[in-house]
Parts: structure tokens; C-alpha cells; sequence
């Protein structure tokens, strides 16, 4: 079976489409598939969601972190979203024939990637020492509370030598996590308060949904109110039952929600497009399902690998068995009795 990881980087920087595009630029020069990219201004921050071969996604995240290093500079950065690096979390995914262990392993492999460049590393998630420890811990305090040296409980996995944050790309946490949903929620008719409290009763961390992490933030340059989500183990969870949830929340509270948004691709889980009228998702476009993009990802991966096999086998000529050669031609699409020129038969 075709191994491919999902990646799906978060960089703070979501303001100046240049420096965004030369992440992605980086992200391309390796055989993968960009999926989708997203920036928010609000956030100041910038997604990009990929898939290939792990070594090639590997090698893709290295050299998005090198040049996130050389572009983003966290002394002059300031967003809603919590933050502790220029590349401030890279999370890998093994959505297609590979396991769990498989994705640790290249989590591992990218963090030290990133710490040689002088960036320290935290692990996460499945990647962690402690499978499935959060990101909320690591990054209380922002970028700010690593300037001056580790707070206590808090020494990254990876140095990178150094005794502090790195100056202005500050620390990347790396993990492995399954396919989660990230998604937020639109609201309107009440005060920024009030949905922190909301937050506070349905985030998992506080006694309330598991697998769900939430805040409550003013999006002052889009002009609106947003509940940001992430529901992990969506395979084992309904999200349209979470949506209910936080939809009754807010109209309890006098609000309302208007509309949600979708960051990355999108789990099958979350029903589409039955489900995109009832959650008013914005934009739904049927090319960011997450399983469909992989299925026909790997596809064309075995197709262009098989080619590869085919044409080593006809240039081969005699090196290669006949009833070989033959099943090669085949599956070129041109099966023959007679020898390709520059074949002994």
C-alpha cells in the first residue's frame, strides 16, 4: 500500500502573502501535494496542508521551517492565536498505509531536522514521551515566556544548544496526532466574554467535550467574534453533535452563529455536503475532502511508480525475462508478439 503523511504546519505569519508563498515554494520543490493553504490576519497565521511520501514531507517541513527562520521574526509579531514560533506547530498525520508509529517516527525526524537549524523543539501529541499531550501547556505565555531562558517544567525535548527561544523564530512544537478538524464558528449578538465562558464549559481541558480545545477571539480587521475549535479523534466523534452543542450554548447566551469555516481539509466525519447547510459552512468546495484529495494522491503515486517499473523493464531488454517483458507491454497499453527494437527475444 502507498504510505502517505499529511502534514499540516501552522507558521505565524498571516499578513504578507510574499513570505507566505515562499513557504510554500519550499514546500513544493519536494514531491508532495499542496492541499490547501490558508492565512488569517487576525490570527497572523498561515496553514498549509500537504501530503506525500514521509520523506519527502519530511523534507518539505525542514526547509519551510529554514525559511520561516529567515522570513518571520516574532519580535514584531502580534495575533489573537497563541504562538511560541515562527513555525509554531507541525503536526504530522499518516492518513493512507501507515500506522501511528510510522508518523512518530517522522515527527522525530523533522524536529531534529528543525533543531539543527538552531530552533528548539517540543514533542506533542502521540510524539510526546506521554502519547497524546496537548499544545495549551507548552505554549502558556506565548513566545515571550521562552526570551529569557526555560520557564519551570518546561525544558524543550530538543535544545538546539541554546539556553533561551531562539530570538526571532522562537520554538516549534512537533507532533503526530490522527485526522482532527479545525474549524471556527462565526458569532454574532454577544460580547467576547460572554463566549469565553462558553469556551470555557465545552473545551476539554476545562471538564468539557473530550478531544475538543476552544477560544473565544475578537477578529477586529475581518469586524466579528469567533469561536476557534480543534476536535481531535474525529473518526470516534460526530461533529455535528458538537456543532449542536455550541450552537445551543450560544443562543442560551442571546447570540447567534452566522456561519463556520473549515481550515485544512476537511474529515469525512463532518458530512458534506448534507451538513453544510445546517452549519452554514462557508465556501464548502468538494475538492478540500481530505480522503478523496489522499485516495486520488496515492493513486496517481502508483500510477507514475508503475510507469517508472515499466519503462526500466522495456529498456532492459534481454537483462529481463520475456513473459516479464511481456506483462510490461501490457501494461504500457501496448501488447505485442514481436520484440521492441533493441530487444533480443
Amino acid at each position: 500500500m502507498i504510505p502517505v503523511l499529511e502534514a499540516v504546519p501552522n507558521f505565524s505569519e498571516g499578513r504578507d502573502r510574499a513570505v507566505v508563498d515562499a513557504i510554500v515554494e519550499a514546500i513544493s520543490a519536494h514531491d508532495v501535494e499542496v492541499l490547501d493553504t490558508s492565512m488569517d490576519p487576525d490570527h497572523h497565521r498561515s496553514v498549509v496542508t500537504f501530503i506525500g511520501h514521509p520523506a519527502a514531507v519530511e523534507g518539505a517541513l525542514v526547509d519551510a521551517a529554514a525559511i520561516a527562520l529567515e522570513r518571520i521574526d516574532l519580535r514584531r509579531h502580534a495575533g489573537v492565536h497563541p504562538r511560541v514560533g515562527a513555525l509554531d506547530v507541525c503536526p504530522v498525520v499518516p492518513v493512507h498505509g501507515l500506522e501511528m508509529s510510522d508518523a512518530v517516527e517522522s515527527a522525530h525526524r523533522v524536529g531534529e531536522g528543525i533543531a539543527e537549524l538552531g530552533i528548539p523543539v517540543f514533542w506533542y501529541g502521540e510524539a510526546a514521551a506521554e502519547p497524546g499531550s496537548g499544545l495549551a501547556p507548552l505554549r502558556k505565555g506565548g513566545f515571550e515566556e521562552f526570551v529569557g531562558g526555560w520557564p519551570s517544567g518546561r525544558v524543550p525535548d530538543l535544545d538546539a544548544g541554546r539556553t533561551a527561544a531562539h530570538p526571532t523564530a522562537g520554538i516549534t512544537c512537533v507532533g503526530a496526532r490522527p485526522v482532527l478538524l479545525a474549524w471556527n464558528a462565526w458569532v454574532e449578538g454577544m460580547e467576547r466574554e460572554a463566549l469565553a465562558e462558553i469556551a470555557g464549559t465545552i473545551r476539554e481541558r476545562d471538564g468539557g467535550i473530550p478531544g475538543l480545545r476552544a477560544l473565544a477571539l475578537e477578529v477586529p480587521r475581518q469586524g466579528g467574534l469567533q469561536l476557534s475549535m480543534n476536535l481531535e479523534g474525529v473518526q470516534a466523534r460526530d461533529p455535528f453533535d458538537v456543532f449542536l452543542r455550541v450552537e445551543g450554548l450560544v443562543e442560551e447566551a442571546g447570540g447567534h452563529i452566522s456561519r463556520t469555516e473549515v481550515i485544512g481539509m476537511i474529515p469525512d466525519t463532518l458530512v458534506f455536503p448534507a451538513a453544510t447547510h445546517r452549519l452554514r459552512l462557508s465556501e464548502p468546495d468538494p475538492a478540500r475532502m481530505l480522503s478523496a484529495r489522499v485516495q486520488r494522491h496515492a493513486l496517481d503515486r502508483t500510477e507514475r511508480d508503475l510507469g517508472t517499473v515499466v519503462e526500466w523493464v522495456l529498456g532492459a531488454g534481454s537483462e529481463v525475462p520475456a513473459d516479464i517483458r511481456d506483462a510490461a507491454r501490457l501494461l504500457a497499453g501496448r501488447a505485442t508478439t514481436k520484440p521492441s527494437p533493441g530487444e533480443d527475444a
